[in-house]
């Protein structure tokens, strides 16, 4: 024996419909109220969708290049204290040169000596101690860094140090009773030690026109970084704004949505209703 077929009215079928079609808006309304955005999937419309990704993509791209340039900004100033601290020591070495040669005894004149040689000694450590993630700005003109701006790498500056050590900067170094001068005895030999103040001044020099150049790359770099960071926030703004969700706009949706579904809850009971009267005629 066949079981019977039920079907529904055409009153039910249509409320149920429609019910059908509210809860489906409801569960896209929902989801842009939880996400904040009108276009969560390449199905809500594929050119926005994809050219938000497009704009978060750069966005990303450019962030990774911020922090490099980060990095870039941390190695200048490793070089940068350095470089004061080898003009500090520098300063210290004239000062025992200067010192030297007013000394009235050749004791006095070998202690200022010795002093001299360890603080040349120190110029060297302290040079090769300058370094920052494996490079170092005056460790000579190897040690380079490419600092990358853009997302293809293009646009870029160099990096290149310089040797700031006692050999880099022609320092000499001192032998034994060299300030002394051999003809006199106990008197210090001018020439030598004027010589060695020269090359102090000239290395200092040197050291200033490096800090100059360290300070205009860090100029740039910095200039960089603001403009990147301007870049970053206007690409996510950009895409915000194709992809992003009025909330009064679905807020005032959902609750139009959730009286309609009150509604056709309603009606559908009532053609319920309707077609269980027939019922009561047997």
């Amino acid at each position: 024996m066949a079981l019977p077929t039920i079907s529904l009215t055409s009153g039910m079928r249509a409320n149920l419909f429609n019910l059908q079609k509210t809860n489906s808006m409801m569960e896209k309304t929902q989801l842009r109220l939880a996400t904040g955005k009108a276009i969560n999937s390449p199905l809500d419309d594929p050119t926005l969708f994809f050219s938000a990704e497009k704009h978060m993509q750069r966005a990303s791209d450019l962030s990774s290049r911020k922090s490099e340039m980060g990095e870039a900004v941390q190695l200048i100033n490793a070089g940068n204290k350095g470089i004061e601290s080898v003009t500090s020591l520098l300063e210290a070495a004239k000062s025992l040169a200067t010192s030297a040669l007013s000394a009235e005894s050749t004791a006095q004149i070998n202690t200022l000596e010795t002093q001299y040689g360890t603080v040349m000694s120190q110029l060297t450590d302290l040079a090769a101690d300058s370094g920052y993630k494996g490079i170092n700005l005056l460790g000579g003109t190897s040690e380079t860094l490419d600092v990358k701006f853009d997302e293809d790498g293009t646009s870029k500056i160099t990096l290149t140090g310089f040797s700031g050590n006692s050999t880099g900067l022609t320092l000499e170094e001192v032998s034994a009773n060299e300030w002394n001068d051999d003809t006199t005895g106990g008197t210090a030999d001018k020439d030598e030690i004027n010589t060695a103040i020269l090359k102090i001044e000239t290395a200092i020099g040197a050291l200033r026109d490096e800090a100059s150049k360290l300070a205009s790359n860090l100029t740039v770099i910095t200039t960089r970084q603001d403009f990147t960071q301007g870049m970053i926030d206007t690409l996510k703004d950009g895409a915000d704004n194709l992809v992003n969700a009025d909330m009064n706009e679905e807020g005032a949706n959902m609750l139009m949505l959730q009286t309609r579904q009150a509604l056709g809850t309603t009606s559908l009971s009532l053609a319920s209703q309707a077609a269980q009267s027939v019922l009561r005629l047997f």
